[in-house]
């Protein structure tokens, strides 16, 4: 991966009079896994550049004559440069404007905006910032305040748009001994009317005159307006190096930004909570996400300010308080930034290897129960997750929901509506020819059909998935799964295939239970105050949707005898006992007070068989117990998922992180991180197509 960082020209990239976008890059480039990938473009006058960064400059002031704007020059000759060697992403830093300029090629190309996005030159207009969402893979706000203003006048279906993200500016989280803080005031910034300066002059006099243990310091300077305040307490250093500027913060004890424009961000208030300050900041754009604990005012103002200043003074327990949480909250860290701008590197070249792996955007006509007759009830189901795998790889996918067009045609001459079935089967294969056909439990699309398919169109592939058991006790299910493997380019199910026992020529791979970003939304490891230890539900009765009386299940046997292990334990069982199965939202907002789950499929435990459970529970943050003999443990270490031998050991282990709750909270979320990254909908739906196109250039995660 090569990535190009291309600065706003004039942009001193240098610690000398750095602007806050370079003070930015330095900090994240350093953390960023891409370092050594990174170059960095731009126009900097002093010869003191950053240390440890790739960096060239372009200096066109005397290299290069003739007419044209002085942007267009710097893109020029940029461009030059890239040719000699080309980047992966170019990621251009608050200049919407040179995105237009730069050539139309597969390069992704990223924005970042450090300003309010209807100023600047570029995105004024709405057609401008239409163009922009089209031309870039990524649009980066340093704020949500910056982000809504470049959605203003948008239509609707861009403010979920993926391509844009907020990424706030950060800084490192600064060693402080608040017992060493000083009665100290400080401001920093311009010392102009836009920042407030005039009203913090007018308050910060009256303040010293009327505490003499306090004193203040301003660090900043304004040649286009002379804003002048002088008190002997008051000290007044102008421009300071950056690196002084957080040893004034470190001691300071309040911090002042009291901008009366719309700040898209806010350096100091930023620098400051980092450095324990109790901050003071006006409720101005982006300045309320810079802190998470300290002073906001609604009304600005030489009397508001005051009163914000003289309440901390004059009470030092409520000051000290307020330096600690804006201190211990402090999020918005370097390494934090980086990990979200690697995050979108990585996702964004992934999507080139995907590409390329395929060669083409492919036709698929994906067959199974869509659930479309339930009205939402079975919505999350493993068949959407697959189809959003395929769409997000680029595909087109068309929909064949063959449970519900049968409920539709049922008729006396033909009874379970199969014929009708399978003749519109055909009629939308002709009308759409899909490069694949993906089967998902597709029982009633007979054998006959597919042939004929295979004979009209030998063109075309087919494989199919299956997620029920097969083994001795569920033997109609291998009789279901029998019946179109040797017809298909590929089979794929949710046990180990040696579990089937099957002679066959066709291949049968091991299918992971998806998780889809869209569907496991929960971080539960996030919540240290749930109100449910574990969380156990059996979903007999799908299609119904009810419990079926006189149906039982042995899983009620072995909760019952669980319960009784673990008597102080909070429970939260559904599908027996005449607790309803649930479903959908009512699913997820149940499942979402759990500390943990129990992953128990029906029957005994078979080699990496497992039922969707396994994916909503993992993929929803909450810690898993699974029996030992099912063999996950395979892709899944005891520092991301609980096994257990046997009930008794399950009860221990279920005590035991009931109450070790960090301990609980960090095995479930590395077991969601890595069941997200290795098990994805994206790279099953690639993994189904791989296998049935016969593409072997990738091993997964999962293959031996």
């Amino acid at each position: 991966m090569k990535i190009s960082i291309l600065l706003p020209y004039k942009e001193n990239f240098s610690p000398e009079y750095p602007g806050a976008v370079s003070i930015f890059l330095n900090s994240v480039i350093k953390k960023s896994l891409y370092k050594k990938n990174i170059t960095v473009y731009g126009s900097t006058e002093y010869k003191k550049r950053y240390k440890g960064i790739i960096y060239k400059n372009i200096n066109i002031s005397n290299k290069i004559l003739g007419l044209g704007s002085q942007t267009s020059k710097y893109i020029n000759e940029f461009i030059k440069l890239e040719n000699k060697s080309k980047s992966n992403i170019i990621e251009i830093h608050n200049r919407p404007l040179y995105v237009k300029l730069l050539p139309k090629n597969n390069t992704k190309k990223i924005l970042y905006f450090h300003n309010d996005p209807l100023s600047m030159n570029g995105s004024k207009s709405i057609y401008e910032r239409y163009e922009l969402l089209k031309i870039c893979s990524v649009i980066v706000f340093n704020s949500e305040w910056s982000k809504n203003r470049f959605l203003t006048s948008l239509d609707e279906i861009f403010v979920k748009s993926q391509k844009l993200i907020v990424i706030h500016q950060s800084t490192n989280k600064k060693n402080i001994n608040f017992k060493k803080k000083e009665n100290t005031i400080i401001f920093v910034g311009k010392l102009n009317h836009a920042k407030g300066y005039d009203i913090f002059g007018n308050s910060i006099i009256k303040i010293l005159n009327k505490h003499k243990h306090w004193k203040a310091i301003v660090i900043g300077d304004e040649e286009r307006e002379k804003i002048i305040f002088n008190h002997p307490k008051l000290n007044i250093l102008g421009f300071q190096n950056h690196n002084k500027v957080i040893q004034y913060f470190k001691k300071a004890s309040i911090s002042v930004v009291c901008s009366r424009w719309e700040e898209p961000f806010g350096r100091t208030s930023l620098e400051s909570a980092s450095c324990g300050c109790a901050v003071i900041i006006t409720n101005r754009g982006g300045l309320p996400e810079t802190i998470t604990n300290g002073i906001i005012l609604n009304d600005l103002s030489a009397e508001s300010v005051y009163n914000a200043i003289e309440k901390l003074i004059k009470n030092k327990k409520y000051r000290e308080n307020l330096q600690k949480l804006s201190y211990q909250n402090f999020s918005l860290t370097n390494s934090n930034a980086s990990i979200l701008i690697d995050n979108y590197r990585k996702k964004l070249i992934e999507e080139k290897k995907i590409q390329l792996i395929t060669k083409k955007r492919l036709k698929i006509l994906h067959v199974t129960n869509f659930n479309e007759r339930h009205n939402g009830r079975l919505f999350y189901n493993t068949g959407k997750r697959i189809n959003n795998g395929l769409i997000r790889l680029k595909h087109s996918v068309l929909e064949f929901s063959d449970r519900d067009i049968v409920s539709y045609y049922r008729n006396i001459t033909d009874l379970d509506g199969s014929k009708k079935l399978n003749k519109k089967f055909i009629e939308v294969i002709s009308n759409y020819v899909p490069d694949i056909i993906i089967f998902g439990h597709a029982d009633l699309i007979n054998r006959d059909t597919i042939k004929f398919i295979r004979e009209t169109y030998p063109e075309i592939k087919m494989c199919q998935w299956f997620l029920d058991r097969m083994d001795t006790e569920w033997v109609k299910n291998l009789s279901r799964f029998k019946n179109k493997y040797d017809l298909m380019d590929a089979n794929f199910c949710t046990s180990n295939p040696k579990t089937l026992k099957l002679k066959i020529k066709k291949p049968i791979y091991y299918l992971p239970n998806p998780v889809d970003d869209s569907f496991e939304k929960l971080k539960n490891y996030e919540n240290k105050f749930l109100s449910k230890d574990v969380f156990f539900a059996m979903s007999h009765g799908v299609h119904r949707g009810v419990l079926k009386k006189g149906k039982y299940d042995n899983r009620e046997n072995f909760i019952n005898k669980l319960q009784k292990l673990t008597p102080n334990i909070k429970y939260d069982l559904y599908g027996m006992r005449e607790n309803q199965p649930i479903w959908a939202d009512n699913f997820i907002n149940k499942i979402s007070q759990s500390k943990m789950g129990l992953n128990l499929s029906q029957g005994k435990p078979i080699k990496y068989y497992s039922s969707d459970r396994l994916a909503q529970l993992m993929g929803n943050g909450l810690l898993v117990f699974v029996d030992e003999k099912t063999r996950l443990n395979d892709f899944f270490s005891n520092k991301e998922i609980i096994t257990y031998k046997n009930i008794n050991d399950l009860a221990k282990k279920i005590i035991r992180y009931s109450i070790n709750d960090k301990l609980r909270r960090s095995i479930a979320k590395r077991g969601r991180n890595k069941y997200f990254k290795y098990f994805n909908s994206t790279v099953i739906a690639e993994y189904i197509l791989n296998k049935s196109f016969g593409i072997r250039n990738k091993k997964y995660f999962w293959e031996n």
